[in-house]
């Protein structure tokens, strides 16, 4: 079966994480002000999701809390849709989880996409008492509990949307044939998982017309890349080499070396962490373009900040994917 070309209606969002390192200027309450700032402006521009990621014991501050987060920038919006990318499932009860988000979907009226994950950092679970066995079992059976918790005779107050869409951050093959089978929408943008996500939906029952998939690409967008790009580098190479050291830390792996952001540039998108595009918006278009391909792909969400970038560079970078990027793909 051949998705609906992706390109025709492709929605383009931001994600936050809210690190505040040293080299920053500004407390971490005007970091999280400023923010919600950016998001109203957003929002006001057109972006067509805000996605809030979740990590815990961050050297910098990364966001704890993306669905607190969430309620308050549902305060601050009208019309984006407001992202989880990604909660931690099997840190956190699914009742609790149902209770918050029905809250944000309630102040939102109805804008929330619950993304779940399983996580991978030693030192969260240990944090939370938990333990990561079977973690990823543990994930699927949260989008039931989920499901059933926002049904009648469930929790209180129901949400908006019945039900709320819970997207799965997993990733390769596998993890997409296990959103398939459980007829969940994907958190990746990456149309090599369509095939193995397809079959997950024809083997749990489910018709592949409701496949729905989305997800971040590492990006950056300038209008002058020759001028920007000494700027916005230190930047990225700070936040990946900050997410491989975070991503070993409780483990016997030892510190891997520093990135080289001019290598980032140049490589295919893959791990995360292995690549970070770097150009005008019609570079960027086109990338995402040849990313998604003809899968069913709804939304692509890039960072908005990268690695305690200054107020003025966040504020353009807003700018320039809603004002310019946006209107080549949507």
């Amino acid at each position: 079966m051949t998705a609906k070309t992706p390109t025709s209606g492709l929605e383009i969002g931001l994600y936050f994480d809210l690190r505040n390192p040293p080299h920053r200027e500004g407390s971490a309450s005007r970091l999280h002000g400023f923010t919600l700032d950016m998001c109203a402006e957003a929002d006001r521009l057109g972006a067509g999701s805000l996605w809030f990621s979740e990590h815990h014991l961050f050297d910098d501050g990364y966001l704890t809390q993306p669905l607190t987060f969430a309620a308050a920038a549902a305060a601050r919006t009208e019309r984006a849709r407001l992202g989880t990318a990604i909660l931690i499932a099997p840190l956190h009860s699914p009742v609790e989880v149902a209770e918050q988000a029905a809250l944000v979907d309630l102040i939102s009226a109805g804008r929330l996409d619950l993304g779940i994950g399983t996580g991978y950092r030693k030192p969260e679970y240990e944090l939370y008492g938990a333990s990561d066995r079977r973690r990823y079992s543990r994930t699927d059976d949260m989008v039931r509990q989920l499901r059933r918790l926002w049904a009648a005779g469930g929790v209180t107050p129901q949400p908006v949307q019945q039900p709320i869409p819970v997207w799965l951050g997993y990733h390769g093959p596998q993890g997409a044939r296990r959103a398939g089978l459980l007829g969940a929408p994907l958190l990746t943008p990456n149309a090599d998982s369509w095939p193995a996500y397809r079959d997950g939906l024809v083997a749990g029952g489910h018709d592949p017309a409701v496949a729905r998939m989305g997800g971040g690409v590492q990006a950056w967008v300038t209008e002058d890349p020759e001028r920007d790009w000494p700027l916005v580098a230190p930047y990225i190479g700070y936040q990946v080499d900050s997410y491989r050291r975070h991503m070993v830390e409780g483990t016997d792996a030892p510190a891997p070396r520093p990135v080289e952001p001019e290598k980032l540039v140049s490589r295919d998108s893959g791990n995360p962490l292995s690549y970070f595009w770097f150009g005008t918006p019609e570079t960027i278009a086109e990338r995402i373009r040849e990313l998604v391909k003809d899968a069913p792909v709804s939304t692509v969400y890039l960072w908005g900040s990268v690695g305690g970038m200054p107020e003025a560079m966040v504020a353009e970078h807003v700018r320039v994917v809603c004002t310019r990027l946006a209107p080549l793909l949507r």
